[in-house]
Formats: C-alpha cells, sequence, structure tokens
C-alpha cells in the first residue's frame, strides 16, 4: 500500500532539511574558515583563496548554497506568518523556544541578504562601508573585513547575526532529531536539546572571536593561541 504524503508535509520536511544539509554544514565551514583570521591576513587570505579556487564554484554557490538558502528563508517566513504565538496563554520552556526560533529566523532573511549582498556584490558603501566585494579580491580579503569592522554599529550588527544563525541552527538541528524521530524519550529529547545548545554556544563563540580578530590579533583569544604573526617570524629568523 503506498504512503501519500501532504504536500504540506513534504515542503516542510525539506525546509529541514536544507537547515542541516546544505546550509548547517556550510555554517560551520563558514565559522572554519573565519577562526583563520585569528591567525593574521594572510592566513585568511589564503583560505579565501582556496574557496575562490574551487572548481565549479558557482555550481556549488548556486545549487548548494544560493537556492537552498532561498527557499529556506522564503517558506520559514510562510511558515512563521502562520505560526500562532501562545506564550502568552502557555509559557512552557517549549514555546519560548519556538517563538524564538521564528523571531532568528526574520532577523536571519535580512542580515543574510545584507551579508551576502555586501561581501558578494560591494553594496552598501553609503553606510561606511567599503565598496570593494570580497568575492573576486582574495588577497584583499581580509583588509576589506578589517575596514567594515571600523564601525561599531556594524560589530554589533554581525555579532547579533552570528548569534542568530548560531541559535537557529543549534534549535534547529535539536528540531530535527525530535521531527525525524531520531531521538524518541524525554530523558533522550532533554539530552538533545543541551547538545543543540552547546552547539549554538560554541559557534557562537567562534564566531565572535573571528569578528574581533579582524579588530585585533587573536581576537578575544590569549595571543599564545594563535601562529605567530609575520613580523614575530621575521624577528626569529634575524636571530639566526
Amino acid at each position: 500500500m503506498a504512503i501519500k504524503f501532504s504536500r504540506t508535509f513534504l515542503l516542510r520536511k525539506l525546509h529541514q532539511i536544507t537547515g542541516i544539509v546544505p546550509l548547517g554544514a556550510f555554517f560551520f565551514v563558514h565559522m572554519f574558515t573565519n577562526a583563520k583570521a585569528m591567525n593574521g591576513a594572510k592566513v585568511f587570505n589564503d583560505a579565501v583563496a582556496d574557496i575562490h579556487h574551487l572548481p565549479f564554484l558557482l555550481l556549488i554557490e548556486i545549487f548548494g548554497i544560493f537556492l537552498p538558502l532561498l527557499y529556506h528563508s522564503v517558506y520559514g517566513i510562510i511558515i512563521s506568518a502562520e505560526a500562532k504565538v501562545n506564550v502568552v496563554s502557555y509559557g512552557f520552556g517549549r514555546n519560548w523556544l519556538y517563538l524564538f526560533q521564528r523571531i532568528t529566523g526574520i532577523f536571519l532573511f535580512v542580515f543574510i541578504l545584507f551579508h551576502l549582498l555586501h561581501l558578494r556584490f560591494g553594496l552598501f558603501a553609503g553606510i561606511g562601508l567599503t565598496d570593494i566585494a570580497v568575492a573576486g579580491n582574495a588577497s584583499m580579503a581580509y583588509e576589506i573585513i578589517a575596514l567594515d569592522f571600523q564601525s561599531v554599529g556594524i560589530v554589533i550588527f554581525y555579532i547579533l547575526g552570528v548569534g542568530a544563525t548560531a541559535w537557529h541552527l543549534g534549535y534547529g538541528i535539536f528540531l530535527f532529531v525530535v521531527d525525524w524521530g531520531i531521538v524518541v524519550g524525554e530523558k533522550a529529547q532533554k539530552a538533545a536539546l543541551y547538545a543543540s545548545a552547546f552547539i549554538a554556544i560554541s559557534l557562537f563563540g567562534l564566531g565572535t572571536n573571528a569578528i574581533f580578530s579582524f579588530i585585533r590579533p587573536c581576537g578575544l583569544m590569549p595571543s599564545v593561541l594563535c601562529e605567530q604573526t609575520e613580523k614575530g617570524k621575521a624577528v626569529e629568523s634575524e636571530k639566526f
């Protein structure tokens, strides 16, 4: 006997899947790449150049990032518009998490659109940002972003963006494993929620440190955890 699925069911499942793969996986890779900024401009620029040298990069961007992101964002807004907020009547923890997931999703639509348009096409120079896109200028990537982060407002906006993305993904992972029946039982779901919170906090810390790495060497981390700067290496080489 064939199993029939409703259109809404399939669309929601596709929305969940795209949030994990490829978008969630891309965010992990993106944060790892950005974290290299703590080791200086050359290391970060080389990492960006490696991405630019990927074969079929345009196809990867279109089908692995842009189209899944477009679907996940638009359908997420539709879900949020249909959501029935009941935290006033039923102030349970899950209801607040449900509401916060929708709020972060709407904020991320704005943040990611701004992020892509600026770094991909160099837009928004009129608000004090550079008019040079990182895309196609890997050798200047660190300097471009460092100039943008001279604005306190932009730094705060990006910290909020990283925080919203980290939480949206972390709680999204929890919803995925529960809705797909991967985690069953109250204790298992509670453990999964803690694990998702840990993922969110870790990604937020990693992303925030990356932001400050464009402002000061090593970001918020002790300098001992970072590679030597080029100046430091030159001094060491002169000793020999």
